[in-house]
C-alpha cells in the first residue's frame, strides 16, 4: 500500500522554520498501532492523519510517542496539503473531525485560518517541580485543558530558558507553557516556549494550541481582541491569534519540503 506522505513547515512563510508536521493522506482507516508506528517514523513533534469522510475529514494527532487531543501545526499543514493538492477548492472551508470537536480552515490570500476551542489558562497554585525544572519565578500560574502556563516579568527570560528535561518529564501534564510580554517597540504582543518531553517532544518549535490559551490570556490583559504572538523556540514562528467568545482563530503560512508515498505491507 502506498499512500501519500508529506512534511511541511507550518506557521512560517519560508522552509526549514516554523514547525515541521507530517501529513498522510489514507484512504481507509489503519489500525492505531500503525499510525503510532509510522508517527514514530516520521520523528516529528506531530504526524497528522487525514481520512475523507462524507465531504469532511477526520483528523488525527500523532507524536511519536502518544496521540494528541488537540494540534494546531499539524491541521494547518493538513489544510495547507488539501489546498495545495487541489483536494479542496481556494474557496472552500476544510472541515475536520478531531477529538476536540469540529475544526475547520479557510485561506485568505497566502495565510490559512483555523477555528479552534479557546482553552483559558485558571490561576493554579505554582508546581514545585516544574519551577525547579524550568529555574523560573513566576508573575503568574495556571493551567489550561492541557497543559501548565507561566507567565514571567521578561521577553528576555522566555529565550534564555534552560529548562531540566529529565525533571519537566515527571510533570502530570501534556506540556508546559512559558510565556511574557513582548519587550516595547516588538511587532509581536507577547512571546512564548512550549515543552512537553512526556509526550515526546522535548520543546515544541511552533505550537498552535498553545496560542488557544495564549490569545485569550493575553487579549484580557491588553485589551486586545486580535494578537501577534511569536514563539521563540530554535526555528521560531508567528502565530496571529483572534480572541472569538469561546473559540480563537489561529492564522499562520505553511510550506511544503518533502512529498512521498508512504510504504505499507
Amino acid at each position: 500500500m502506498a499512500l501519500p506522505l508529506h512534511l511541511v513547515d507550518a506557521f512560517t512563510d519560508r522552509p526549514f522554520a516554523g514547525n515541521p508536521a507530517g501529513v498522510c493522506l489514507l484512504r481507509e482507516p489503519l489500525p492505531d498501532a500503525v499510525l503510532q508506528s509510522v508517527a514514530m517514523e516520521m520523528n516529528q513533534a506531530e504526524t497528522a492523519f487525514l481520512l475523507p469522510e462524507e465531504g469532511e475529514w477526520r483528523l488525527r494527532w500523532f507524536t511519536p510517542e502518544v496521540e494528541e487531543n488537540l494540534c494546531g501545526h499539524a491541521t494547518l499543514a493538513s489544510a495547507h496539503v488539501l489546498f495545495e493538492a487541489g483536494l479542496l477548492a481556494p474557496d472552500a472551508t476544510a472541515r475536520f473531525r478531531t477529538k476536540s470537536g469540529l475544526l475547520t480552515a479557510v485561506r485568505e490570500g497566502a495565510t490559512i485560518v483555523l477555528d479552534f476551542p479557546a482553552t483559558p489558562a485558571e490561576p493554579f497554585p505554582p508546581l514545585e517541580k516544574a519551577i525547579r525544572a524550568l529555574g523560573i519565578s513566576p508573575d503568574f500560574s495556571g493551567k489550561t485543558r492541557f497543559d501548565l502556563f507561566f507567565e514571567v516579568a521578561e521577553e528576555a527570560e522566555v529565550r534564555t530558558l534552560r529548562p531540566d528535561l529529565a525533571l519537566l518529564e515527571e510533570v502530570p501534564y501534556r506540556g508546559v507553557i512559558v510565556t511574557a510580554r513582548a519587550e516595547a517597540g516588538s511587532p509581536h504582543d507577547f512571546v512564548s516556549r512550549f515543552f512537553a518531553p512526556g509526550c515526546g517532544v522535548p520543546e515544541d518549535p511552533v505550537t498552535g494550541s498553545a496560542h488557544c490559551a495564549l490569545g485569550p490570556y493575553w487579549g484580557e490583559k491588553l485589551g486586545k481582541d486580535d494578537l501577534v504572538g511569536y514563539q521563540a523556540s530554535a526555528r521560531g514562528g508567528t502565530v496571529r491569534v483572534g480572541r472569538r467568545g469561546e473559540r480563537v482563530t489561529l492564522a499562520g503560512s505553511a510550506v511544503t519540503v518533502v512529498r512521498g508515498e508512504l510504504a505499507l505491507p
